[in-house]
């Protein structure tokens, strides 16, 4: 399946060129067995190398269930963090792109209550630094365009609904602007995935999780691809989790990973 989505999009597609990672125990679909957690984290450590190193092009990564690592006594919080500190990274960012659209975050994964106090405005302003060099250097837009949400309500209506938006927000956004960055903003976050919005921008950034992505899997779930922006290699993931309870039953949806390694190809190609 997978193959046949990556050549209907005129991708080269060879699964003999596999690279063989021997795992330390067999392996049942659908059960967790803490005696290949380091064989997860080997195949991410060669293919880290190999992009690394100008071997491999871009990683496409699969779901991981992180739970399975930990059991094994391996500190290990995703993915994304894991890379990132490999790599040596100070930030990177989350984007989701489906459904004719791109959403950045500029919190992950928090309690909504720790959301305000991570929006700091240095903080801010390096995200949005990194979504506009990505949407560049990986996507080829020469002058991007990217509309930042507000946090509160109504972007905080004039600072009643909360002042996050006048203390934090708008500043980062003139300063970067004056910079010459095509960012704009805040806007409230009800109508900033309006089609008549989102036609003025090329990227929209959400302040929390839950503020993005819900519109953005709405039009593409299933379909939709993660992408770690500001990696010094092209990362791309599925937009879902590890669905356990469907492993080796034949009625999984790969649409995801098929579109997450067409991505990678398409933003691979512009390295070059």
């Amino acid at each position: 399946m997978i193959a046949a989505r990556a050549r209907a999009r005129g991708i080269p597609f060879d699964a003999s060129s596999v690279v063989h990672i021997p795992v330390a125990a067999p392996v049942t679909a659908g059960k967790l067995d803490p005696r290949n957690a380091k064989h997860v984290l080997a195949l991410l450590d060669r293919a880290l190398d190999g992009c690394m190193s100008g071997e491999f092009d871009a990683m496409v990564t699969a779901p991981v269930q992180k739970s399975v690592l930990n059991d094994a006594g391996i500190a290990f919080t995703g993915h994304t963090e894991y890379l990132a500190e490999r790599t040596r990274t100070p930030l990177v960012v989350m984007m989701l792109v489906g459904g004719g659209l791109r959403v950045a975050l500029a919190t992950t994964h928090l309690a909504l209550a720790e959301v305000p106090r991570a929006i700091t405005r240095a903080k801010l302003e390096a995200t949005l630094r990194v979504v506009d060099r990505d949407l560049r250097l990986r996507f080829g837009i020469a002058k991007p365009r990217i509309l930042v949400a507000g946090l509160n309500p109504h972007a905080g209506e004039s600072g009643y609904l909360g002042r996050e938006e006048i203390e934090v927000i708008a500043p980062a956004i003139a300063s970067l602007a004056r910079e010459g960055l095509g960012v704009s903003g805040p806007y409230p976050a009800d109508t900033v995935f309006t089609p008549r919005m989102l036609d003025e921008g090329d990227a929209v950034l959400a302040m929390f999780h839950d503020q993005g992505l819900p519109v953005l899997k709405h039009a593409s779930f299933g379909e939709g691809v993660n992408v770690t922006l500001g990696l010094p290699i092209v990362r791309t993931s599925v937009d879902h989790g590890t669905a356990l309870d469907r492993a080796g039953s034949g009625e999984v949806d790969a649409g995801s990973l098929g579109e997450a390694i067409a991505l990678a190809f398409e933003m691979a190609a512009r390295k070059r």
